[in-house]
């Protein structure tokens, strides 16, 4: 009988985003079997001398510089993950899973344009070599504020940590005093979303009313702390751990793909009280999107719509299109098409049922809407975001 197969990762389990990845890895491990995890807290204290250690396999942070260091010139199979960039090194020729930096911008830009927002900020990393991942998300977020001709204003700060909190905050108040309101701001990080929450509450600013704010990591022990709850941006951290191990399980059976850099898409945007608001102040249009966003699914027609609010068909549709760019009908359909694409990630149900859940009648009526906006047939998307699909950028 084989001896299973030995695989270390390496990792930063303070943060959030490597146990995601390490979640995503140990998912793969139950799916096939065959190995024996190593995940210690400190894995270089307890691993010192990888170049003696008898294993198989490693899945590497490779934000962390020491980490970087040890695994290089190791003979067998070594996969690094991180935000962006780190301290991978596109020369040494190795396999780097990352997440989509400038899909998070976009999707976050994307939010909060659909709030109504006509001016934009965001909130980012001092650049450094090792924040590339912030400076990523910010020109993309940028990049679609320039789209939609609406203003953006950047902000880094002089200090990322928390050794100069006070100066930090203080700071921090005077520029958010000083944007123009009402503005939708995205922060890099949920720490850094966390922060503007503080500034806006020792300012008197209104959230999120005046600011409304998102940020990402989906970290629930920050969003659902905070006051008011945090809209955050899951990235694809498990996704990132599930096909880093799958590769890893090829490499070790001798096959050996052409080394690659892997660019992995968020999962999902989870909208919270920080961002529950439509700026303008056209509260019956507020109530009909409100209506939309949370019984799309029931399902309903224009017509449901039409109920809860006092205006004609072409008014609301007019101050839909004004506001949203998209008619009554479309906004239906994006808000299912998204409930199915997480349901498609997330769970196991079968696509007839996802189809029912989410307001569609028939699997083809599905297929054919969720092609029109994701530009995927249903099953192809479920396969490529779960069994390590081309992930090649």
């Amino acid at each position: 009988m084989n001896r299973p197969r030995r695989v270390a990762v390496l990792a930063n389990v303070s943060r959030r985003f490597d146990r995601r990845v390490i979640q995503g890895v140990t998912a793969y491990m139950w799916e096939r079997g065959g190995w024996s995890l190593y995940v210690e807290e400190d894995p270089l204290q307890k691993l010192p001398k990888l170049l003696q250690w008898d294993g198989d396999g490693i899945i590497a942070d490779l934000d962390d510089r020491k980490i970087a260091v040890a695994v290089r010139g190791l003979t067998i199979p070594v996969i690094g993950f991180g935000g962006g960039r780190g301290w991978y090194d596109p020369a040494c020729g190795a396999h780097y899973f990352t997440t989509d930096n400038a899909a998070i911008g976009r999707l976050a830009a994307d939010h909060l344009l659909d709030c109504g927002f006509t001016q934009l900020a965001f909130y980012g990393n001092p650049p450094r070599r090792r924040a590339r991942w912030s400076e990523e998300r910010e020109q993309a977020f940028g990049r679609r504020a320039a789209a939609a001709q609406v203003l953006c204003v950047v902000y880094h700060g002089r200090h990322a940590d928390a050794h100069h909190w006070l100066q930090q905050l203080r700071e921090l108040s005077a520029w958010l005093k000083s944007l123009p309101k009402p503005i939708g701001l995205m922060a890099c990080t949920d720490i850094r979303a966390r922060q503007v929450l503080e500034a806006c509450r020792t300012s008197g600013i209104r959230v999120p009313d005046e600011v409304a704010v998102i940020g990402v990591d989906n970290d629930e022990m920050i969003c659902e702390l905070t006051t008011p709850p945090l809209s955050s941006i899951e990235q694809g951290s498990r996704q990132i751990g599930y096909q880093a191990a799958s590769l890893l399980d090829r490499l070790m059976a001798g096959r050996a793909p052409r080394p690659a850099r892997h660019v992995i898409p968020p999962e999902s945007l989870i909208a919270r009280q920080s961002t529950d608001v439509l700026a303008g102040g056209d509260a019956q249009l507020a109530a009909a999107i409100r209506f939309v966003r949370e019984h799309a699914c029931d399902p309903i027609s224009v017509a449901d719509v039409l109920r809860i609010v006092p205006l004609s068909r072409s008014t609301l549709e007019n101050r839909f299109r004004a506001t949203l760019g998209r008619t009554i009908h479309a906004e239906i359909q994006r808000v299912q098409v998204e409930q199915a694409r997480q349901l498609l990630v997330h769970t196991d149900l079968l696509i007839k049922q996802i189809a029912l859940r989410c307001g569609f009648k028939y699997v083809p009526y599905l297929t054919r809407v969720f092609r029109q906006h994701i530009g995927l047939s249903p099953g192809e998307y479920r396969r490529r975001n779960r069994s390590g699909g081309d992930t090649t950028e």
